[in-house]
């Protein structure tokens, strides 16, 4: 998948922005428009930046494994297209390619990980936020009164 990643990342910036996906799409197969192509990006765009980083691109592909993506969405169809051939690539192009796709499993495992940890520990910097308000209210009441 970092393969694929770097390949279509252009401007070796380790992002891919919106020319590079359509460019990515159109020699796919499966061109998108302009509207498409940010309905794509803003779907695994999780730090809001319009571009995706690898760790989103490959959020693409947990998300297609489990089944989170619509049939007809541009994520769906690059999941799809980017999978192999083995008629085409060989058992030694298919060997390398499910050598890279564990790895990649494993690195999405621990990008899981990693989300489930920033998401719990921003619920629990907003719990103690409601709580801090919730003291201070308490404390304004006693000088208003």
């Amino acid at each position: 998948m970092e393969r694929l990643f770097r390949q279509y990342d252009a401007g070796k910036d380790g992002f891919i922005d919106l020319m590079e996906l359509k460019l990515m799409m159109e020699k796919l197969g499966a061109p998108q428009t302009h509207l498409g192509l940010k309905n794509m990006i803003k779907e695994v765009d999780e730090d809001l930046d319009s571009k995706l980083s690898f760790r989103e691109f490959l959020l693409i592909f947990r998300k297609a494994a489990a089944g989170e993506l619509q049939e007809d969405s541009g994520l769906h169809a690059l999941a799809r297209l980017s999978e192999i051939d083995v008629s085409t690539e060989g058992v030694k192009g298919a060997k390398n390619f499910f050598e890279a796709k564990a790895q990649a499993i494993n690195e999405a495992s621990r990008f899981e990980e990693e989300i489930r940890a920033e998401q719990e520990e921003k619920k629990k910097q907003a719990e103690e936020l409601k709580q801090r308000k919730a003291a201070f209210k308490e404390l304004q009441s006693t000088f208003t009164q």
